[in-house]
């Protein structure tokens, strides 16, 4: 999907056109939701993110055209998760699943616990 124009995060995964993927995106959002209690839910560089109250986004997700990708800009969490992350599929700042039945979604709820536990400096 090319960066959205959705105006929520509802908006933006009624857009999701694979099953497979959206059914994936919907649990990435619920772990978010879940784990990121003190964050804000908006939608930032047409994907959904979430920041705490003002501040900028720490996670993102978004349906690209290959993959599912799970946006970790917090540098701090990921050199502590360096060992877990190191077989996955990852750009300086993003996991990339190419196959959604591949996605570890404990390690995403991990990442998302370390997140939440203290604020840090974004990149």
């Amino acid at each position: 999907m090319a960066r959205s124009a959705a105006e929520d995060v509802d908006g933006y995964l009624a857009e999701v056109g694979d099953p497979d993927r959206s059914t994936a995106l919907v649990r990435i959002r619920e772990l978010c939701l879940t784990e990121l209690g003190d964050h804000e839910e908006v939608m930032a560089y047409g994907m959904p993110a979430y920041r705490r109250s003002g501040g900028e986004p720490e996670i993102a997700f978004a349906d690209q055209k290959q993959y599912v990708s799970f946006y970790l800009m917090r540098p701090d969490v990921r050199d502590a998760f360096e060992e877990r992350l190191a077989d996955q599929d990852m750009g300086k700042g993003c996991l990339r699943f190419r196959r959604t039945e591949r996605i570890d979604f404990d390690l995403v709820r991990d990442l998302l616990k370390a997140v939440a536990a203290a604020p840090g400096e974004i990149c």
